[in-house]
């Protein structure tokens, strides 16, 4: 009997049970019922023109105070709306359609780690990697396995969206779990959790640099360290592990039922003789790039340090750049299994390999160009940095108290994350007022940075706004053939809100507490 593939699988029983999986079930049919993506950010792209004129048209501005990430200055700016169909709006969106593109840096990122992990693809190094882990992680734990590891790997930048998403799918399915809901834990341990971590990653000294010259405003001899938040960053990650993975199991999996499409059974319990040879070259093969980048980055004065400070961790060529270092890894490990287990014979099935990842990248990169574009347009109208200025500024005036001024302020960097999805220049805009407000109401900077990073991150999974979520789109598609943009956001909507609240209470309980944040 053959059993259907994921394109061809019957959908999934979709009979609701709850009022919540009702609720969801309708956001997903009027989701997937709207033009496709493309269509809807030309749409976007048309309403933005329209609105900047009409601010353009009303005057509007606002008068702030922000700081410069790069120079550390803070400067009293006024920012005003800027029209898209003026003389200088239509020379802008004229002359600036490809640099809109290449600055896109979503783009290059995905292109690059796709030819590492092509390679890895083709030469059957992720299938036995997932045959491997389902062989040795206990069945009850691989959930919560794949949300960790989903967490920890912002210290790689992007590859958590690139890699572990696909992988946690592909995980699930090889054991006849739902490959969605693999997908779905994987990808909210990537981008709803994104702003904290166990580790000190490239995005820590940035918003603490910010966060100092925010405090410099009111005492300049007080500074926070990189490891302002580790404590709080730690017990967070632990314990959104948790709670993803029990969405994961009680609300989402259940909500999609039975997998229709086709489930690949494991030949084996164990390792062929070709699988073992082949991880075992994958394995040196990886020490030996890891061997490379350490003698550029560990040695004092080596290549990859900061030339100016000597620094590894924080701001560094290595830090900035460590997706090449994700995709020398893929690139070695595929090439040490693919020659191990007889799968890669020679340098043609390599060439071949990344072709094939690339070509698959069409239909996405299109799409990309179009988000590219209304990116651009909508940064250059100015209206998300008169959202941000306008909404904190009446959440400074309400004339709250410590504690609910924290909670409404994490709300609202929670709303503006929709349309404003960089982590920086919220910050930039935000760390001079609310920092030295709430100092002066007895609340320490470094609870103000762990409010913040609460706030940006439960909404990267469900913003259209997020560069990957294109691409989450495309994955979902592969087990679902009908999946859009609808089945995504009914996926994740139930981690934005379960995370939301439970990351607030965590934050309330370590205030009231009076817990360290770090050290």
């Amino acid at each position: 009997m053959v059993i259907p593939s994921g394109d061809e699988a019957a959908p999934p029983n979709r009979e609701s049970k709850t009022g919540l999986e009702r609720f969801l079930n309708s956001v997903e049919r009027v989701g997937n019922k709207v033009p496709h993506p493309a269509v809807i950010f030309v749409l976007l792209i048309a309403f933005v023109v329209v609105l900047s004129h009409v601010f353009y048209a009303l005057g509007a501005s606002v008068t702030y105070e922000a700081i410069d990430p790069e120079t550390h200055a803070v400067a009293t700016t006024t920012t005003y709306a800027q029209s898209l169909l003026t003389a200088d709006g239509v020379r802008f969106m004229y002359e600036n359609v490809v640099q809109n593109f290449m600055n896109f840096n979503a783009v290059g990122v995905i292109i690059v780690a796709m030819l590492g992990v092509g390679v890895a693809d083709s030469s059957g190094l992720v299938t036995a990697l997932i045959k491997k882990l389902v062989h040795i992680a206990p069945r009850k734990a691989l959930t919560y396995i794949l949300v960790f590891v989903g967490i920890v790997s912002s210290i790689a930048a992007d590859a958590g969206y690139l890699v572990l998403v696909p992988l946690g799918a592909a995980a699930f399915l090889s054991i006849g779990r739902h490959p969605l809901a693999g997908l779905a834990a994987s990808f909210a341990g990537v981008a709803s959790v994104f702003a904290v971590n166990i580790l000190i990653k490239p995005l820590d000294g940035i918003l603490v640099g910010i966060t100092n010259d925010a405090i410099h405003l009111m005492n300049p001899q007080l500074s926070v360290d990189l490891t302002a938040n580790f404590w709080f960053s730690t017990a967070s990650v632990l314990m959104l592990t948790v709670v993803v993975g029990v969405v994961t199991e009680k609300i989402v999996e259940p909500r999609l039922g039975p997998y229709g499409g086709e489930t690949p059974a494991l030949e084996s319990e164990g390792m062929t003789a070709a699988e073992s040879r082949g991880l075992k070259l994958a394995g040196l093969a990886t020490l030996a790039v890891l061997a490379v980048f350490a003698l550029l980055s560990i040695p004092e004065g080596a290549p990859l340090r900061n030339p100016e400070t000597g620094a590894l961790i924080g701001d560094s060529p290595f830090m900035s750049g460590l997706i090449v270092l994700v995709t020398f890894i893929f690139l070695a490990a595929g090439l040490g299994y693919g020659f191990g287990a007889k799968t890669i014979t020679s340098i043609t099935d390599v060439t071949s390999a990344m072709e094939k990842a690339v070509a698959g990248l069409g239909g996405l990169i299109f799409l990309l160009f179009v988000i590219s574009q209304f990116v651009a347009y909508f940064t250059y109208t100015n209206i998300a940095t008169l959202a941000a200025v306008e909404v904190g500024d009446f959440l400074a005036d309400a004339g709250l108290g410590a504690l609910p001024l924290l909670i409404g302020f994490v709300l609202v960097v929670v709303a503006l994350d929709l349309i404003m999805t960089g982590a920086i220049p919220k910050w930039a805009i935000f760390a001079p007022v609310f920092v030295p407000l709430l100092m002066r109401l007895g609340v320490e900077p470094e609870a103000v940075l762990a409010a913040y990073r609460v706030g940006d991150s439960p909404m990267n999974s469900v913003t259209p706004l997020n560069a990957y979520f294109a691409l989450i789109v495309t994955f979902s598609a592969k087990y679902q053939k009908d999946a859009g943009v609808g089945t995504l956001v009914a996926l994740m909507l139930p981690y934005v809100a379960v995370v939301t609240v439970a990351w607030i209470i965590l934050l309330v309980v370590w205030q009231v507490a009076g817990l360290p944040w770090g050290f």
